[in-house]
């Protein structure tokens, strides 16, 4: 294992070196991020970064060539990913578009790389079977998770910052597990975007583009469930926790979109990077402060493996009470949905009246 993570290293400085290649001949060709009313940046920023991690990631590859009955079927749908995120980045495709293609290649990872969830294993004991079901709930975890990375994508560093955090977690407990596909794989993805980070932290000299935030979100989506196919313990539960950040917020957007009468593919400033600056963050002090969330969301799910019931169920809750208050705080919803201080002015008029 020590030489897998030396050797996966190559991938961190294959990143330090093509990035700002990257960032040269994204400026000359023009594609750039141009600036609008929901972007924080004020100038064009140089795009298309995803390339500099998926041939850091390439690199990695050539050299450690990890191989399992999965891979090529994954190699083929990361390809496909990454063609996908290319042409958005250049000609802004629909969302209709890309929502079909992503399931196709998600199709393909499944029906004929044979990956699938056939069961969760619950808290309280036994299985829950997916049946006939289980090739669909695979096809909607990754296409959530693909999409859920890319809706996050929307400061300096962020989504990188946060899949690096995710994929600690994905190496470590792969690595415990004795899963060597997957502690390469994860290792190698790792490192590419940490190399790609140094150019991508505040204030950024490149983008990742949708390139790289579906190219992350897939191969993320793909090595979770991979990693804790043969967890014991509420196996699905821990890549949930590990991506809670990119995965709640999702949620919450899908929510707020519905209960404010607005289109699921609708884009708006109320995700939690943008409710975070607009309550008084500055624009490094939200993308730290969403680095730490996910870092708790992490230790949560390792915890999760490593504790009794009881245990588990203080985690959610504690999870979940944390969410609540980022909901109601932040009006991240709107404005009257607050359902944290509805609760407490219930309990306060019903103590009164008792009284």
């Amino acid at each position: 294992m020590v030489q897998i993570v030396l050797l996966s290293m190559v991938s961190l400085v294959a990143g330090l070196i093509v990035t700002p290649i990257v960032i040269k001949y994204s400026k000359k060709l023009h594609i750039t991020d141009k600036p609008n009313a929901r972007k924080i940046h004020q100038e064009p920023i140089p795009t298309l970064g995803g390339i500099a991690i998926a041939i850091s990631f390439i690199v990695g590859l050539v050299i450690l060539q990890p191989a399992s009955d999965f891979h090529l079927s994954i190699l083929c749908g990361a390809a496909f990913i990454l063609l996908l995120g290319i042409f958005d980045d250049i000609y802004d495709l629909s969302a209709k578009f890309k929502f079909v293609i992503q399931v196709l290649v998600a199709c393909m990872v499944v029906f004929w790389g044979g990956l699938e969830v056939e069961f969760i294993n619950l808290p309280f004991g036994g299985e829950l079977e997916f049946g006939l079901f289980s090739e669909l709930f695979t096809i909607l975890w990754i296409v959530g998770i693909t999409n859920a990375i890319n809706l996050i994508d929307g400061l300096d560093g962020l989504a990188a910052g946060v899949s690096s955090i995710a994929l600690i977690p994905i190496t470590g407990m792969a690595m415990m597990m004795g899963d060597t596909y997957v502690t390469t794989m994860a290792l190698i993805l790792l490192f590419s975007v940490l190399g790609f980070l140094k150019y991508n932290f505040y204030p950024a000299k490149i983008f990742m583009g949708d390139t790289g935030a579906l190219f992350l979100g897939f191969m993320i989506s793909v090595l979770s469930l991979l990693g804790f196919k043969n967890v014991t313990v509420v196996s699905f539960i821990i890549p949930i926790f590990i991506l809670g950040v990119p995965i709640s917020d999702t949620l919450i957007a899908m929510i707020r979109r519905k209960l404010n009468n607005r289109p699921m593919s609708s884009p708006d400033s109320s995700h939690l990077h943008h409710r975070l600056m607009q309550f008084g963050f500055s624009h490094k002090q939200t993308v730290l402060f969403i680095y730490l969330l996910s870092a708790l969301f992490s230790v949560s799910a390792i915890l999760f493996t490593m504790t009794t019931l009881w245990g588990s169920i203080l985690i959610l809750a504690v999870i979940l009470f944390v969410l609540l208050i980022l909901i109601d705080t932040l009006e991240m919803i709107n404005s009257k949905f607050k359902p944290l201080s509805t609760f407490f002015k219930r309990s306060s008029h019903y103590r009164y009246w008792k009284k």
